[in-house]
C-alpha cells in the first residue's frame, strides 16, 4: 500500500475549488487500486488542505494520474489552488 498526501493551497474560488476536487475524488475513487481517502482542512489556514488516498500500489497510482480523463479533470483545479503532492510508503502504524 502507498498514500498518495497532497497539500493543496486554495488562491481561487472555494466553492468552485470543492467541485473540481469533488470530481477528482469521485474519477479516482473509480479506478483499479484505489483503496480510500480523506481529504483535511487546516484549523488554523482555512485556504490550506490535505488529501491522504491509499493505493494498493504506486503503479495503479500512477495509471490513473497518467489517464488523459484524469488530466482533463485536474486542468479545472489548477487555476484555483497550488497542489504540493507526494507518494509515500509506511514506515510505521499505530492503532
Amino acid at each position: 500500500m502507498v498514500t498518495f498526501v497532497n497539500k493543496l493551497t486554495v488562491h481561487g474560488d472555494l466553492d468552485a475549488f470543492l467541485a473540481v476536487k469533488g470530481r477528482l475524488t469521485a474519477y479516482m475513487a473509480a479506478q483499479p487500486g484505489y483503496v480510500s481517502h480523506r481529504t483535511l482542512r487546516h484549523t488554523g489556514a482555512p485556504d490550506v488542505f490535505l488529501e491522504l488516498a491509499v493505493w494498493q500500489d504506486a503503479a495503479a497510482h500512477g495509471r490513473a494520474v497518467r489517464s488523459p480523463e484524469f488530466q482533463s479533470l485536474v486542468q479545472g483545479l489548477r487555476p484555483l489552488a497550488t497542489p504540493d503532492p507526494g507518494l509515500y510508503e509506511t514506515v510505521e502504524e499505530s492503532a
